[in-house]
């Protein structure tokens, strides 16, 4: 099994202050291997050094300073934590500004050391693991490199997607603003048969009623007033590609009988034309909501709803895939800040834990804008920034509802750390006893989010 302690390499030229730093980390749960030269500690340093550094800052030969920026060249994300006993400000200030993890005053308080550390470490974890997802996503190819997430539920989708893209069969693809369903839609068109073709979008609540019919059908010359000349319509631009519907329940019910036909004969005649023209096109659709209840309301044609939906895909919302808002703002921020120009920047432990208490109401939409919030330095709690108020007031007493979010809390800390209590106690910034009083509290069994 894999050593799952944090690792620290501590640089030091005394050795009573080595044997004790390295006696009191091993007792708080570290792996630590000691060093009296600062250029040998470099040597273990590099990019996928899983650990981090802890340091004195006046040593002969290399300072700590010195070190610190030669770890950093290595790897701008590794926690250095330093250490004096000189009290000088000015020296703590500069090391701040260099990238230093930490900066900690001889005699410290061991419990602060093994805090320190134990912070410094998952947050390296944290990056390392992000690292790791991020090259298998690079390496990856086909629709794991668009659809981003390692949950049950965004797996389940791959898989159905992957089998529908070769189907080459209608398909209507429901979920909640901001899931993802257009991409959801490209990834159907891309790995299919018809991937060669044009991909054509349409959304049919920002189509007027009126002017509907001309962007569908299109138009001849003179067809009406200010048909200048021929316009080729979606359906037709489609042929032999994929037609994509947008809000497919937002399409006045007086269209869908000529939209119907036009699906069923696989021809177009444009506006002013008596003319029929291929349109033989693949239809994906997508919809917040089911149509099948939008049928059973009389809002939509039964026959046109089992004309596109031969086979139905629902997008997850991201509560319900928790466990992948650290992939998604990471991969998200890194975009952003390569984009604009700017130094990216890792979450923190609060970041986290702001990350995952919210709600999402705008799903992976919302939690993007987040991450480029981050990228830009808008606020290092994003998510906690882009909160939103509750619809309405709880009737539940003020002990309750923070119970209640204690509760919820906890348990979305358990799921993203698959189990892992000392994960949960760095993410939540909390102490293992209080944790395990709110554990037993609550009923919360730990054991239900471990991963295999």
């Amino acid at each position: 099994m894999p050593d799952d302690r944090p690792l620290v390499l501590f640089v030091d030229d005394e050795q009573s202050v080595r044997a004790s730093v390295e006696q009191w980390l091993g007792l708080a749960g570290c792996q630590v291997f000691v060093f009296d030269d600062p250029r040998r500690a470099l040597d273990y340093l590099g990019t996928d050094f899983p650990g981090i550094l802890l340091s004195d800052v006046k040593m002969p030969g290399m300072d700590g300073l010195e070190l610190l920026r030669q770890a950093r060249k290595r790897d701008a994300d590794l926690p250095v934590i330093l250490l004096t006993g000189h009290g000088d400000v000015a020296m703590a200030v500069e090391a701040m500004r260099q990238g230093a993890y930490d900066f900690l005053e001889k005699p410290f308080v061991p419990e602060r050391l093994s805090e320190s550390v134990q912070r410094a470490g998952e947050k390296r974890r944290l990056v390392m693991e992000n690292r790791q997802l991020r090259r298998r996503m690079e390496g990856a190819s086909g629709i794991a490199c668009r659809l981003l997430g390692t949950s049950p539920p965004i797996e389940a989708l791959r898989r159905d997607v992957a089998a529908l893209a070769a189907a080459d069969v209608n398909v209507v693809i429901v979920g909640e603003t901001g899931t993802g369903k257009e991409l959801v839609a490209r990834c159907l068109h891309d790995f299919g048969p018809r991937a060669e073709q044009a991909f054509v979008a349409i959304n049919c609540a920002a189509v007027p009623e009126t002017m509907f019919e001309a962007e569908f059908f299109g138009y001849e010359a003179g067809a009406f007033t200010g048909a200048a000349g021929r316009r080729i319509g979606k359906l037709e631009y489609a042929h032999r590609g994929t037609l994509f519907f947008d809000e497919i329940e937002s399409m006045p019910p007086v269209l869908q009988a000529k939209v119907l036909r036009s699906l069923q004969e696989k021809v177009v005649e444009r506006l002013g034309s008596h003319q029929s023209v291929p349109a033989d096109a693949r239809i994906v659709s997508a919809a917040k909501l089911d149509l099948s209840a939008a049928v059973r309301a009389g809002t939509f044609r039964e026959d046109l709803y089992y004309r596109l939906n031969v086979a139905e895909l629902s997008v997850p919302p991201l509560r319900e895939r928790r466990s992948d808002i650290p992939l998604l703002f990471d991969f998200f921020s890194t975009e952003a800040a390569r984009r604009h120009g700017r130094e990216v920047r890792p979450p923190t432990s609060s970041d986290l834990a702001a990350l995952m208490a919210h709600d999402w109401p705008g799903n992976v939409r919302e939690l993007k804008n987040a991450a480029e919030r981050h990228a830009l330095g808008l606020g290092s709690r994003a998510a906690a920034n882009q909160t939103r108020p509750a619809e309405s007031p709880s009737a539940l007493p003020l002990a309750a509802q923070v119970a209640g979010f204690e509760r919820q809390a906890i348990e979305t800390a358990f799921e993203a750390c698959g189990g892992d209590v000392q994960a949960v106690v760095e993410l939540l910034d909390i102490p293992r006893r209080t944790l395990n009083e709110k554990m037993t509290r609550y009923g919360i069994d730990r054991r239900r989010y471990l991963r295999e």
